[in-house]
């Protein structure tokens, strides 16, 4: 399949060239999903989607477009471009939307990532509805569970890209995530939710499923009664399943165009201390089976390990080509690919001991962080921490701040993450926050 790919993609770029396009950049794609939802009791919805896509950039005269179309068939595809470098000829010139330098190709690994597992391009239905109904059994084996959704996805896809300065490259990658969502009777009226997904590269890499129901039911059976308690500031234990988006409203301004455009809190701040020393993020697109491992990036440019917070200093941006010829900067990266925090060495509970009180962050519920100034105020859901142990659950309450002053006052870091997760981060706690509750 992936020669396949490969062929379409040059001729493509082939075609853009002979249409009149002094560069050009074609990516072929090919992706198959097939989900079942399991929902009380049986099988309420079986989903296929299966696409297939072209995806072009032109340069031309000084101009600048992209274009995608799911045609293929040459004929077509011919009149398709010539349409398309017609229109680009139409645009504005742009000195800084040039084709990237093939240079930043080079030193492309060669690793095996071992992103395809073939088990799963032919995993059984009945094997994906076996996984459902033990899903949706465990989940929902309390009488407070009112109601279980069981959920089994499986992709499939491949992609190739080529360039008219000598790029080319292809990756095939599958992936199965499993879980289920729960609702509970708390009361006449109050129904909490909770929910457990999981994922992975390889069929052999999943956790049971069985383990993934029961953990879906504890946490709905302890979000039952739970309630707004007092405003406090103190210390915040965030576990892995949250960690990841926290952080991620970080790394959503590193990225050069936010940085040029002005929307960015850490704007100017490369190679100054913004976090805890306790604190190193590593990008890393070549981890065997991660779920977002990659030989390049969208623009093609070679894939390697890249230090983006060092601890904490600022180490990198990510810096794609055209808003690094803006900013007169080297291009790193464009998007990230697998981070990983630098591990600590204990787990939640451990954590949760040393913290001996304050509150425990399970889940996010909606609101908002600033990207320009880094002032956040997010719900929450979790528990509070008394004497060193998990206890009562907590509801309709906010974390607010400031990241800059946030990442200050971390002050220890698990070695727990979620190894599905591509952002892979532990348990981090943080002393001194903000609680607005009662």
């Amino acid at each position: 399949m992936l020669e396949e790919l490969e062929a379409q993609a040059c001729r493509a770029v082939e075609q853009a060239l002979a249409a009149g396009a002094d560069d050009a950049i074609a990516a072929v794609g090919r992706q198959r999903g097939l989900s079942f939802t399991w929902r009380d009791g049986r099988l309420e919805q079986v989903q296929e989607d299966t696409s297939r896509r072209l995806s072009l950039a032109l340069y031309v005269d000084g101009r600048y477009s992209t274009h995608a179309t799911n045609d293929l068939e040459p004929a077509r595809l011919a009149s398709f471009l010539a349409e398309a470098v017609s229109l680009t000829r139409l645009l504005e010139v742009d000195p800084h939307r040039r084709i990237p330098d093939p240079v930043l190709y080079a030193g492309r690994s060669d690793v095996d990532l071992e992103l395809f597992d073939p088990k799963l391009v032919d995993l059984p239905r009945e094997r994906c509805l076996e996984l459902c109904r033990e899903l949706h059994e465990r989940a929902s084996d309390d009488a407070a569970v009112v109601s279980a959704t069981s959920t089994v996805s499986v992709n499939h896809g491949a992609g190739a890209r080529a360039s008219s300065n000598g790029f080319l490259g292809s990756e095939e990658g599958t992936a199965l995530w499993y879980g289920a969502d729960v609702t509970a009777r708390d009361g006449e009226t109050r129904r909490p939710e909770a929910s457990r997904y999981v994922g992975a590269r390889h069929l052999a890499d999943m956790t049971l499923a069985a383990e993934v129901g029961d953990e879906a039911r504890r946490r709905v059976l302890t979000r039952i009664g739970a309630a707004k308690l007092e405003s406090a500031r103190t210390t915040m234990v965030v576990d892995p399943g949250a960690t990841g988006s926290l952080l991620g409203r970080v790394l959503g301004v590193l990225s050069a165009g936010a940085v040029q455009q002005g929307r960015s809190f850490l704007a100017g701040k490369q190679g100054e201390r913004i976090a805890a020393e306790l604190l190193t993020l590593v990008d890393e697109p070549l981890l065997v089976r991660g779920m977002a491992s990659r030989h390049y990036d969208g623009e093609g440019i070679a894939a390697r390990p890249m230090a983006v917070i060092e601890r904490g200093v600022l180490a990198n941006y990510y810096v794609d080509t055209y808003y690094g010829s803006k900013l007169g900067w080297t291009p790193t990266t464009g998007s990230r690919s697998n981070i990983v925090v630098a591990p600590g060495e204990h787990g939640l509970a451990q954590l949760v001991a040393a913290a001996g009180s304050g509150y425990c962050v399970q889940g996010w519920l909606g609101g908002n962080a600033n990207p320009t100034t880094g002032d956040f105020s997010f719900g929450f859901q979790g528990r509070r921490i008394e004497n060193g142990e998990l206890g009562a659950p907590v509801s309709e309450m906010n974390v607010t701040g400031n990241y800059l002053e946030l990442l200050q006052h971390l002050v220890a870091v698990g070695n727990d993450p979620e190894p599905w997760a591509s952002l892979r981060a532990p348990t981090l706690v943080f002393e001194d926050v903000q609680f607005s509750g009662r």
